[in-house]
């Protein structure tokens, strides 16, 4: 009886094995995550693997509530232990759910751990697990995944202090501007004192993006983030733009819309000219469940799948920016229910390439269906690979899932006589590692 969890995991074959064998070991370029900076350049330690693994996990605090565990033990002020007692209970009922999968490769691959977790096995691996955290801080994760980059997730306004080297692992930001566009005032306030600039008109406001995007390529940044639900609508020109800022207390949704058009297309020349990375995620809508997010916050487990993107709208934002002005952007939609229609527009604009499986689709089939829908309407060969896209530390196991599912990819095609051995460990070598190594000047 094979292993559980063993090396043949999720690898279907001879060839899936043999590609495999030449990424496991490849270094980790996360291009996209929600790591905090500070405990890295701390080198902070964990007190128990119920805070290692709860404390900010809203993939597991979903998970439980799915399961009917009472918030008491998610987010309430239950114990660590009794935390990790209540999720290793449920663990078994999420089988084909990612967590299943990451939870078993981060006690086998972490702590050594070669045993399901359930009830029964719950306090014996808690103890374990413990013992193991005593000798292992954050820089140890870091260096074990032999990480090699990381790049947070960051507000414009930040200080960006923590951001650097770190043995082996490079800590830079990523440019975040999702704020810039509901107009508050008190944001806009923020953003200009960090900037140094009084901001009372478009221009001002402009000049105070200009300078935290400056200050942010100082301090290493290559990447921008955008989040949202669907595109804009329309695309105010500078003139109307400048006349919606001075309104923007009494700007209706119509106005907002095209103001965020405006900003948006002019952020992307602004990324083009700086030679940054442009990352777009969309269809995604937040904070459903009012009272848990009146109770818990942001990031608690509630957002959910938006409706598909308008592909007219993803072809009106392209036709804002020309090919020549264009930085290389990355797609991820969150409903990848029309994935082979926005896959194909990559096709019609240069620079442009979809994003790994995101979130809710980061799942065994899930993966799968994005790898199949960019080989067969985009270009596999050029796609930058997995991210955490993660708050927490051990997450590095889901390059492991995913190199494992990306093998087997590849290796049915080996496996049907379709595609050269040789060129498929290429082809999984760039998409692991060297592909968004060289996108990024690393």
């Amino acid at each position: 009886m094979e292993e559980f969890f063993g090396n043949k995991l999720l690898l279907g074959g001879a060839s899936a094995e043999k590609i495999y064998a030449e990424v496991k070991d490849l270094p980790i370029i996360d291009y996209h995550c929600h790591l905090d900076e500070d405990k890295i350049a701390s080198n902070a330690e964990f007190e128990n693997i119920g805070e290692l693994w709860l404390a900010g996990d809203h993939y597991k605090w979903r998970a439980m509530r799915l399961c009917g565990v009472d918030e008491e033990y998610i987010t309430g002020s239950a114990s660590f232990h009794d935390k990790f007692i209540k999720y290793a209970e449920i663990l078994p009922q999420l089988v084909g759910n990612p967590l299943y999968y990451w939870t078993h490769l981060e006690l086998k691959q972490i702590f050594g751990i070669g045993e399901p977790l359930n009830a029964a096995s719950a306090e014996r691996i808690w103890e374990q697990a413990n013992d193991k955290l005593q000798t292992l801080r954050v820089q140890d994760l870091l260096k074990q995944f032999r990480v090699e980059y990381v790049a947070t997730t960051d507000d414009p306004t930040s200080e960006l202090k923590e951001h650097g080297q770190y043995g082996n692992t490079r800590v830079a930001p990523t440019f975040r501007p999702d704020k810039l566009y509901s107009l508050d005032r008190e944001y806009l306030r923020q953003l200009g004192k960090s900037a140094g600039v009084e901001i009372k008109t478009l221009d001002g406001l402009l000049l105070a993006i200009t300078k935290r995007l400056d200050y942010f390529v100082s301090r290493g940044c290559k990447i921008s983030d955008h989040g949202f639900e669907k595109f804009p609508k329309r695309y105010a020109s500078k003139a109307e733009a400048e006349k919606i800022f001075v309104d923007r207390d009494g700007a209706d949704e119509k106005g907002k819309d095209a103001f965020f058009g405006f900003l948006l297309a002019w952020l992307a020349k602004e990324y083009a000219k700086r030679g940054m990375l442009m990352q777009i995620h969309f269809s995604v809508v937040r904070n459903n469940n009012a009272a848990m997010y009146e109770k818990c916050g942001v990031d608690s487990g509630f957002d959910l799948i938006s409706e598909e993107q308008s592909v007219k709208d993803l072809i009106a934002f392209f036709n804002q920016v020309k090919d020549e002005a264009r930085p290389q952007t990355v797609l991820y939609t969150l409903n990848d229910n029309n994935l082979s229609t926005i896959a194909a527009v990559t096709g019609a604009f240069r620079n442009v390439r979809m994003g790994a499986a995101w979130w809710f689709n980061d799942t065994v089939e899930g993966i799968k269906k994005n790898l199949s829908v960019i080989s067969e309407y985009s270009a596999l060969g050029t796609n930058f690979g997995m991210l955490t896209d993660s708050r927490s530390f051990p997450s590095y196991v889901r390059f492991d899932f995913f190199r494992r599912i990306l093998s087997d990819y590849l290796g049915n095609f080996v496996e049907k006589v379709e595609y050269p051995l040789g060129a498929a460990i290429q082809t999984a070598k760039n998409i692991c590692y060297y592909n968004v190594k060289g996108a990024l000047g690393l």
